[in-house]
Parts: structure tokens; C-alpha cells; sequence
């Protein structure tokens, strides 16, 4: 059969802001020196929408949006040393941060592992609801943090190098997917502490994989994307047995049968960012104009075909991994830039609208990565500087 697409340009949406909602400043934390590379809300449990967590250097922090703009601090997990792998927690309580409200007292334990640097981190949960937090980064170490007991659940062995990204499947919230340097990507169950799939091989990819997701409604389905310029759409369906034989495992998690998935469903290689050169002067090289895409693949059963269906323009966006993230229902998508500016998307519309352009005179760090609350009346974002910065809507007259 033919490879046909369905031949439909690309819809660009407008740089221009509609100003559709207005956004500003309400806090600014300073949690350390080294860069914050992940936050995330906590979208796995309603009692929590306004809990969220950071990681960056060799700590994951838990805060709490209230009232007024002001961020708590709840716990803070830190891997300090550098010897060996395993843990000591100290029964003590310190100050680490303060904002310009109050200040905050948190829970600080301390874990002895090399020089770790977390990239990464996931709310997810028990098969009974415990809220855990799952974080890895360099040192290739899944941490599986109960935040209820406040203690280590698990550490998972495995990737050959540091972890990327972690997802957690929101319809099985104990399932999480790692995406790491080794050019694989994993599938956990967090309660059982199995690896079940292994995503790798002939058809994977060819380079370090920065991130992976999972279908927010097909519970079968999953992409990722790597250093190898490629976007892979996995199934799980054939695999799916496994899935659900890992939830009333007995035997140790080694002797769990782990399967590989060597071949994603779609073989297509979709470019991710469509860098343009500006007019060039002499001695300047510079991409001015990066676009975040929308794709839809033509027909599961043609292989290989793909239409790019809308394109969101993100300025100065060049380097070599920052990431957005979405409100609850996927109507609006937040993503910043190296010049510390936020562009919020809708993308339920046609063409896209950029509904606000947040920019403030203090905020000129690298935004690794945005959250956006439940409704998306809350936007924060961690910077290479270090900084937390909290964005609420304005409430219209």
C-alpha cells in the first residue's frame, strides 16, 4: 500500500499575544546555585492538585501553592555523598529555604549515593494510594519516594546511564516510564518494583532518549523522542499480559520475565523543532525561531506516514533540551525559553492562539520546564539559575 499522506499544511500560530488571560508575578524562590530541571504538579490525586516538586542537583523538594501567591515547603529529600549506595536518615529537621512570607521548616533526608545530579521527577502512586514521588537523573538510579512515610520505597537498577525523563501512566498511576542516555526506555510497576518491558533495540532509537509520555486515554500507547532527532510511537497492547502479571508477582523482581520491544507501531521519523536561519551578518550564527509541532499519524496500519498538523513558534528556544508541560485537560500548554520567558499556548484551537507572553525584568535564566496547575490559572517554572518562579492569573474585571 502506498504511503500517502493526507496533505494538509501546517498551521503556524501567530506570534502575537491575544492577551486572551493575563498572568503575573506573584513569588520568586531562590532554592539553590545549582540549575532546577524538572517541576511538576501532582495531578494523580485531587487532594493534591496544589502540591508540586522539584529536582535539580542532588535534591527532590515537595512545596505547596496557597493563597496570596505564597509557596511552602513540605519536604525536601537530598542525596548527598558520594561513596556508596546506601541510605542514612536522620531523624532531624532544618531550615532550608525561606521566602519572602515566612519561614518554612521541612523534613530533610539525607542519602549516600555518587555524586547525584536528579534530572527528573514524577508524582505517582500505590495500588492503595500512597502518593510517591519518582525521580531519577545521572546516576541512573530510579528513587521511589513515599511521601506519606516520608521514607525510600525503592530504588530501581537498570539503565546503563543517567535517566532523562520520567512518566507516570495517569489511568495506572503505578506505572512509570524512564527514558534514559543508554537509547533505551523502561517500563516500571513502582509497587512491585519490576521492570516489565524494556523499549530498545533494532527499530528504537539511536541516541540518548530525552522524554517519553503516555497516551493521556489509549492506555496501550506511548511515545518517545531522542538526540536521534526521531519520534517513536510504541504499542503495548501485544505485551499487555505482562503488564498486568506484574501487579500479582510473588518471586523476586529479577526473575520476572522482561520482554523487549525491538519495533515501534509507527516507523516514521518526525522533526521536532524546524529551526530557521535569520539574515546573517558577518560572524553571527544564530537560530532565531524553533516550533514545538503537532502530529497525527495518517493511518496506524500505513507505516511511515505522518502529517505535521499545527506548529507553535517558541523564539530562542535553541539549545538542546526544554520542555512544556500542559493544564489538566490539555487545553493550554506552557513552555519557556533561554531567555527566561514563558509562552502560553491554547492548542484545542485552529489556528493555535498564543494566549500570553510572560516575561518579567529579573527572569533571564534558562527555563528547563513550566507546570501548569489543574486549570492553568497557576504557572511555575525552574530555571538554570536555580530560581522557582510562580505566575497566577489576574483575575478579569
Amino acid at each position: 500500500m502506498a504511503k500517502i499522506p493526507l496533505g494538509c499544511e501546517p498551521v503556524v500560530g501567530s506570534p502575537t499575544p491575544s492577551r486572551k488571560r493575563e498572568y503575573r508575578v506573584t513569588n520568586r524562590l531562590q532554592e539553590g546555585k545549582r540549575p532546577i530541571y524538572s517541576i511538576v504538579f501532582n495531578f494523580m490525586d485531587s487532594r493534591y492538585f496544589n502540591t508540586f516538586a522539584t529536582a535539580g542537583g542532588n535534591r527532590v523538594t515537595v512545596y505547596q501553592c496557597l493563597e496570596g501567591g505564597i509557596i511552602g515547603v513540605l519536604q525536601s529529600y537530598i542525596d548527598e555523598d558520594v561513596r556508596n549506595s546506601t541510605f542514612n536518615f536522620f531523624n532531624s529537621y532544618t531550615v532550608i529555604l525561606m521566602n519572602s512570607y515566612s519561614q518554612i521548616w521541612c523534613a530533610v533526608y539525607r542519602v549516600d549515593q555518587k555524586d547525584e545530579s536528579f534530572y527528573t521527577v514524577s508524582w505517582a502512586c500505590n495500588i492503595d494510594g500512597t502518593p510517591f514521588l519518582v525521580a531519577g537523573g545521572l546516576n541512573g538510579i530510579i528513587r521511589v519516594i513515599d511521601t506519606g512515610s516520608e521514607k525510600i520505597y525503592k530504588s530501581f537498577v537498570g539503565h546503563g546511564d543517567s535517566i532523562n525523563e520520567i512518566k507516570t501512566q495517569p489511568l495506572k498511576p503505578s506505572l512509570v516510564l524512564s527514558a534514559s542516555k543508554d537509547e533505551s526506555v523502561r517500563l516500571w510497576n513502582i509497587h512491585t518494583g519490576i521492570c516489565i518491558l524494556i523499549f530498545a533495540g533494532s527499530g528504537g532509537h539511536r541516541n540518548e532518549v530525552l522524554s517519553v509520555d503516555f497516551h493521556p486515554s489509549d492506555i496501550y500507547r506511548i511515545a518517545s523522542c531522542g538526540m536521534d532527532n526521531t519520534v517513536k510511537i510504541w504499542s503495548m497492547k501485544e505485551f499487555w499480559t505482562y503488564v498486568e502479571k506484574s501487579f500479582t508477582w510473588t518471586d523476586l523482581p529479577s526473575k520476572f520475565p522482561t520482554k523487549y520491544v525491538q519495533f515501534p507501531s509507527v516507523d516514521s521519523e518526525l522533526v521536532l523543532w524546524e529551526p530557521r536561519m535569520k539574515e546573517q551578518s558577518p560572524g553571527e550564527n544564530d537560530l532565531i525561531l524553533n516550533c514545538c509541532a503537532a502530529y497525527k499519524p495518517f493511518n496506524e496500519f500505513v507505516q511511515g506516514t505522518v502529517d505535521i498538523l499545527q506548529k507553535y513558534p517558541v523564539p530562542e528556544c535553541d539549545i538542546w533540551f526544554i520542555k512544556f508541560s500542559y493544564d489538566f485537560h490539555l487545553k493550554t500548554v506552557a513552555i519557556g525559553n533561554r531567555e527566561g520567558k514563558i509562552y502560553v499556548w491554547e492548542v484545542q484551537s485552529n489556528p493555535p492562539i498564543l494566549v500570553a507572553k510572560l516575561t518579567h525584568a529579573e527572569s533571564k535564566s534558562t527555563i528547563r520546564l513550566t507546570a501548569m496547575s489543574y486549570d492553568g490559572s497557576t504557572i511555575l517554572s525552574c530555571c538554570d539559575d536555580g530560581t522557582i518562579w510562580r505566575w497566577d492569573v489576574v483575575a478579569s474585571s
